[in-house]
């Protein structure tokens, strides 16, 4: 049960730092540098609670334009789990989020408690890993930087339910990070991105417009991997054409998520997209 000396509200930036340590104890590998481009997205966003001034319980609820909302960092500490902390955290994520769709990656184990929230699945991502080669093909993709922002910006709100301008804006920019996109005439066919992570990189996103255009993408961006460091790419599984370039490049089986919204599945191109942005902030 929660008690009087329970309280909940909204983080510091400090205090995100807190949440992603816990998300590496929980083996989620967030990045290195995800935390200003998290907490910039929605500064209001994050929620701690604390029991007698400890903190042991933490959520996102980020807002994304005027419909959409996305919650992740869903972690209570162990030894304080099982008893109303977490229920209570949750509820008030969703109370910030009235009105709008929610979408979330869960675990697969606590899907039947998310349908009782009103969550639908819509589709499952998995996670697979690999290990750098140090190699490249040669390949059409250009350095991320020698593209216009505000095309990349364009292109990325294509598979996301609402407007997420700044961080893309953010995301592409992070230290220690590579992205690449491939241009035909001038147009973006595609982009990706990959970052330092706690444990080796992660790719993330990698959107493209054919099969062939998102391997040259991973290929560059796998090419920035150090031999023998492991990397990561979270796939759709309703994506046949990534779950095939996973295991065409020796990528091993992680762990999957469930993707669910509140209301109707926003039915972006599942088809085009090749590596999920996030599963903490979608």
């Amino acid at each position: 049960m929660t008690s009087d000396s329970y309280q909940i509200r909204t983080m510091t930036r400090g205090e995100l730092e807190v949440a992603i340590a816990w998300a590496a104890a929980e083996g989620w590998n967030p990045g290195l540098h995800d935390a200003d481009c998290f907490y910039g997205t929605d500064p209001t966003g994050f929620l701690m609670g604390f029991l007698n001034n400890e903190p042991i319980a933490s959520i996102s609820a980020v807002k994304y334009g005027e419909s959409f909302g996305f919650i992740g960092f869903y972690i209570v500490k162990p030894g304080f789990r099982g008893q109303g902390y977490g229920l209570a955290i949750w509820q008030a994520a969703l109370e910030v989020l009235t009105g709008r769709n929610i979408g979330l990656d869960g675990v697969v184990a606590q899907q039947d408690n998310y349908i009782k929230s009103g969550f639908s699945l819509a589709h499952r991502n998995i996670r697979y890993g690999g290990v750098g080669q140090g190699e490249a093909a040669e390949s059409d993709c250009v350095p991320l930087a020698q593209v216009p922002t505000t095309a990349v910006i364009e292109y990325d709100r294509r598979f996301f339910p609402e407007e997420r301008s700044r961080f893309t804006q953010c995301w592409i920019a992070q230290p220690g990070s590579h992205g690449v996109g491939l241009l035909q005439e001038e147009t973006l066919m595609g982009y990706g991105v990959v970052r330092p992570s706690q444990d080796g990189y992660k790719i993330g996103p990698l959107f493209a417009e054919t099969a062939a255009i998102a391997e040259q993408i991973f290929q560059a961006l796998v090419a920035k991997v150090p031999v023998g460091s492991s990397f990561y790419l979270d796939v759709p599984e309703v994506n046949g054409a990534a779950i095939a370039l996973a295991e065409r490049y020796g990528m091993d089986y992680g762990f999957e998520t469930a993707r669910m919204y509140t209301q109707k599945d926003p039915t972006l191109p599942l088809d085009k997209i090749f590596g999920i942005t996030t599963f903490e902030l979608g």
